[in-house]
């Protein structure tokens, strides 16, 4: 396989700074900062070919030194700078079959990570759910933080409380803000519509009918009525006396439908005056009844329920009804903006005290601590239990989708500068191992 060239690395890298390329194949991003990175992994690529190059140059001289008889040292160091050079020799390759083909030779069980991408990405993501979304792991480690202690701790130092209402506010006028008052409108008038309708309200309005008549909670109302039909007699004397008379017979004498007309308006004035001024009045009593008995007829007579429903459906479709329903998320908006932008507003001030004193009490209570450091493990338990397999699947699922040269390209320029060190490490290593095996092998022979 070709190894990539670096003019175009950088040509891709900077095309992708300044957004004026695509995201490479796969969703592999390589950044500037990884461009910086692989120039360092070309730095240490060159001092470890460098070592490589000297151990070389070094073998070269000593072994023609030991050829025209310099001396047993000519031994020693050809020894040392040979086994140097296979150390560095197979620390290449394995550094470089990790990314790529060694020379761009196909020799098998090489480019592992353009090859083996898949299969890493599964690995990683059985890994993660393995180790870090047990729900054993997670319980523990969610246990020893004692989350509710801390939030307490943090809810009740001086403005935490005032810092999450103050975003808390922020994040509600923003709610509102991207909301369009004809769909909220419209959500509401039908969720409003669709419960009262869904809601019988005969029998409760019969239930409370009847309560309302026992405990004699009506009279109020009856003395009220009362006072304002004698009120409005006394004023309209004379439109009551002209109605009378507007009905009497075309051939009484004008004098006698006045008599008559008098006399009515007086006999109602009577009779209205009897009811406000005589709690104990027949009427009084008949009135008393007659709720009574349209309480019981609302709990137990179909015909009477069927009509009350009948009404109540025909009330809920008449248009102003719904524009009723519509408009009062104007008023409730209104009122939530206002609350909320207002740093002094009740709203405010009761959800900055609400949260001070239950960071307080958490912070404090033990047992409350207990309970809330419950709750929220058996969440992530139950988080973990249920989306486990989808989390993992995030992982591999995203490494299976990434381009097998460009995710090589990122890796190794990130871990790429220190596994130059294995190169390095296997050049000195290799040396040092070289010239005791030499000298062994020379003690021994001698």
């Amino acid at each position: 396989m070709r190894a990539p060239d670096p003019g175009q690395t950088v040509r891709v890298s900077v095309e992708q700074s300044t957004g004026t390329a695509p995201r490479p194949a796969g969703g592999v991003r390589f950044t500037e900062a990884d461009e910086r990175k692989r120039r360092g992994v070309r730095r240490m690529k060159t001092i470890a070919t460098g070592l490589l190059a000297a151990a070389t140059a070094v073998f070269a001289l000593a072994t023609w030194a030991d050829a025209a008889g310099a001396g047993a040292w000519a031994g020693y160091v050809a020894a040392a700078a040979e086994a140097g050079m296979v150390g560095a020799l197979a620390d290449w390759f394995a550094v470089t079959a990790l990314f790529r083909h060694p020379l761009g030779l196909p020799i098998p069980h090489t480019a592992i990570i353009p090859t083996k991408k898949d299969a890493f990405g599964q690995s990683l993501g059985d890994f993660v759910g393995d180790n870090f979304l047990s729900p054993t792991v997670v319980r523990a480690r969610l246990e020893a933080i004692g989350i509710a202690r801390r939030l307490g701790e943090w809810l009740s130092a001086p403005g935490s409380a005032e810092r999450v209402t103050r975003e808390a506010s922020a994040a509600l006028r923003g709610v509102i803000a991207v909301l369009r008052d004809e769909d909220v409108q419209a959500v509401v008038a039908e969720a409003v519509t669709r419960r009262a309708g869904a809601t019988p309200v005969a029998e409760p309005a019969g239930r409370l009918l009847a309560k309302v008549v026992a405990d004699g909670g009506h009279h109020g109302v009856v003395d009220l009525i009362a006072v304002r039909v004698h009120h409005w007699l006394t004023e309209h004397h004379e439109d009551v006396v002209q109605r009378i008379t507007s009905k009497t017979p075309g051939w009484t004498p004008r004098f006698i439908d006045l008599q008559v007309g008098e006399r009515v308006h007086k006999e109602l004035m009577r009779f209205v005056t009897d009811i406000r001024d005589d709690p104990h009045h027949a009427a009084r009593g008949a009135i008393d009844n007659f709720l009574a008995d349209f309480a019981t007829e609302l709990q137990h007579d179909p015909d009477t329920i069927a009509r009350v429903e009948h009404a109540k459906a025909d009330l809920l479709a008449r248009p102003e009804v719904q524009d009723l329903i519509a408009s009062s998320w104007d008023a409730v908006r209104t009122l939530v903006l206002d609350a909320a932008e207002d740093e002094d507003s009740e709203l405010r001030r009761r959800l900055r005290d609400g949260l001070r004193s239950f960071g307080e009490r958490l912070a404090t209570d033990g047992r409350l601590q207990a309970k809330a450091d419950g709750w929220l493990q058996d969440a992530a338990e139950y988080v973990v239990a249920t989306y486990r397999e989808e989390i993992t699947a995030l992982i591999s699922d995203t490494v299976a989708g990434w381009d097998a040269d460009e995710a090589s390209r990122k890796i190794e320029a990130n871990v790429g500068r220190d596994l130059q060190f294995i190169r390095i490490n296997g050049t000195v290593v290799g040396a040092a191992a070289g010239l005791v095996i030499h000298s062994v092998a020379v003690a021994l022979g001698g």
